[in-house]
């Protein structure tokens, strides 16, 4: 079971609390929303399509450049903020360099906490992935190679998804259904955060939560023939919690489920987002082999 070093909780605070550890995040969230805005001008872009009918439940679609005759595999990719802040409209800048290689990209928004909890919000992205399996053919995407992606708290639900039982969700879904996902980041146990005081206040967790929606303390997905694999990131100067996240999800689902598991140095909380973005960065390339590309 996964443990962390300590629940003291001014230690907990200085650990999760990335943006007193990043003090530049307001100006890395400001390049994020001028370019954001510019992606989302782009032609063709689908903004707002509802998945559902509750709050927060819309995505945006971004189709590949330039058509092509066969389906574009499929980049679903869900933004951070503790689950509490955040919009996808704020990561729309990611889209642009995936759809100019081809991909098609999905981006999902989801209600947040106070008003709801996060195994609701983990049942949104559920739903919002099952639609995108039974829609994104009309939008020239292809069901049967959807990759998911999360960072932060998207990578706590990009994990959870990967560990989804989908068949039970709808006799339509494919145990298989993401091809294959990508936690950049990730909370993959909930413990230390249900201690930790700046967060705690909003997100509400309690024990059985810590049970059922933390990803390393659930049962390793099934990899079939290749499919259901996951990799794992975190930025090299992330503080040491962040870190440990990201590799108690390899100890916990073992090598099989998760291959890859890396530090990328000097990256922190907010440009290992930047890097998934960035065609020059291992990290943009690592999501291009997932998707096929």
């Amino acid at each position: 079971m996964p443990t962390t070093p300590s629940f003291d909780p001014a230690w907990l605070d200085r650990e999760y609390n990335n943006r007193a550890l990043v003090p530049e995040h307001v100006d890395i969230f400001a390049r994020w929303a001028r370019d954001s805005a510019l992606a989302r001008q782009a032609p063709g872009a689908l903004i707002d399509v509802p998945y559902g009918s509750g709050a927060g439940e819309m995505l945006d679609i971004f189709p590949a450049e330039g058509g092509g005759a066969a389906p574009a595999p499929v980049l679903f990719f869900i933004h951070g903020g503790w689950w509490r802040s955040l919009d996808k409209a704020d990561h729309s800048f990611v889209a642009p360099p995936f759809t100019r290689r081809g991909a098609c990209v999905v981006m999902p928004n989801y209600a947040l906490c106070p008003a709801v909890t996060i195994p609701h919000i983990t049942l949104q992205m559920v739903q919002a992935l099952a639609w995108t399996f039974r829609h994104v053919a009309a939008h020239g995407g292809d069901p049967r190679r959807i990759t998911v992606v999360g960072h932060s708290a998207g990578g706590h639900l990009a994990s959870m998804l990967m560990n989804c039982l989908w068949p039970q969700v709808g006799a339509d879904l494919p145990a298989d259904l993401p091809k294959n996902g990508m936690t950049i980041s990730g909370v993959h146990d909930l413990e230390p955060v249900m201690h930790t005081p700046f967060v705690q206040t909003s997100l509400g967790i309690t024990p059985d939560q810590v049970a059922r929606v933390s990803p390393a303390r659930l049962p390793a997905p099934v990899v079939r023939q290749g499919r259901g694999q996951t990799e794992a990131f975190a930025g090299g100067i992330e503080s040491s919690e962040f870190r440990r996240q990201t590799r108690i999800l390899q100890e916990a689902w073992g090598r099989k489920a998760v291959p890859v598991c890396e530090e990328l140095p000097g990256l922190n909380h907010f440009t290992v987002v930047d890097a998934l973005a960035d065609p020059a960065h291992r990290l943009h390339a690592r999501a291009l082999g997932l998707l096929g590309l």
